[in-house]
Formats: C-alpha cells, structure tokens, sequence
C-alpha cells in the first residue's frame, strides 16, 4: 500500500510548491507527459505549461520527461522546449527513471517524480526512493486500458482513505466532473 502513497496531491503542476520541494533537497523533476503536462490527445505543450517549464528551470531544477508514451511523440515534446526525455519508459519499472538520473546527473534523493497515475509514476517514484506527486489528470479522453486502470486506481486511492494514508480532501479534485464520485 505504501508503495502507492504519493508524498504529495495537487490540482496541476502550477499548484506544486517549488520552494519547498527546493527546500527539502529536491533539484531535479521528473514529468510525465500525457495527462499531466498536456492532454493525451494535444500534440504540443501549452503557452501555460511552457511558461511553468522555464520558471521550473530558472528557479534552479533540472527537468526530464519520463513518459510510457511513444518515442517519436515524447521526442517532439522534447525538441519543442528543449528537456531531455525518456520515451516508452515502461513506467513503473526502474530502468527508465535510472535513465532519466542518468541524463539530469542527479541521485533518486534529489528528485520528485511528478504524473497522473498511481500504478506508472508514483509506485515507480516510490519504488526509486523519490518523492512523488500525484496531480489530477488533465483530460478523461484516454487510452482504453488507461480508463480500466482508473478504475483500479480509484479505489486504491478509496482505501488509502479509508486507512487514514490520505485525506479525501486531498484527492477530492481528481473525481471533479467525473462520472461515478
């Protein structure tokens, strides 16, 4: 159970506090892509995101993406704002966010982990020693195995609830406008 715990819960990647992640050691993010910097179906980053991204990096964090999605679509998002990336990274396994410390030159303890999905970046975070953040998912538009995954996913973050791990304030956000609260 603990191994799906994120350390921390927001709205969007605009709500992480950055101060206190630097405070605390942090220097490198690791960002899902899909869901959680665009929608699944955009094919660009947003003015919004964009602008988070530079300020990331002028207050003095290393970036990298670390996505499951294809090469070919992860190294477009690369090229277009300039962070090394890790495509089809097989999340959660640990090859991929290893690739990733690799590129940025930093250890696990100075990174976060930032995504949408509990069972891909916060369980292969947690599974590296990183911190985690667990943001809501930009869009419901996705991948037909991702919807049966939310599912599942749903009700862990129930019993993680239920067993005091989480408060349902803190995920109250992520069943907004979705069916089946």
């Amino acid at each position: 159970m603990r191994a799906l715990l994120p350390d921390l819960v927001v709205n969007r990647v605009q709500d992480i506090d950055l101060t206190r992640l630097y405070r605390q050691g942090i220097r490198g993010l690791l960002i899902d892509l899909d869901n959680t910097l665009v929608p699944w179906d955009r094919a660009s980053i947003g003015p919004d995101v964009a602008q988070w991204l530079q300020s990331v990096q002028s207050q003095g964090f290393s970036v990298c993406f670390v996505s499951n999605g294809m090469p070919e679509r992860v190294a477009k998002f690369s090229a277009d704002v300039g962070i090394p990336a890790v495509g089809r990274a097989v999340k959660p396994r640990k090859t991929p966010f290893r690739r990733a410390l690799k590129l940025l030159g930093l250890t696990s303890d100075q990174c976060a982990v930032i995504g949408d999905q509990l069972f891909t970046d916060v369980l292969g975070g947690n599974r590296m020693g990183m911190l985690t953040v667990l943001i809501n998912p930009l869009s419901e538009k996705e991948l037909r195995s991702t919807r049966v995954v939310r599912r599942l996913e749903k009700r862990m973050l129930r019993r993680l609830i239920r067993q005091g791990f989480l408060s349902e304030a803190s995920v109250e956000h992520r069943w907004k406008g979705r069916n089946g609260r």
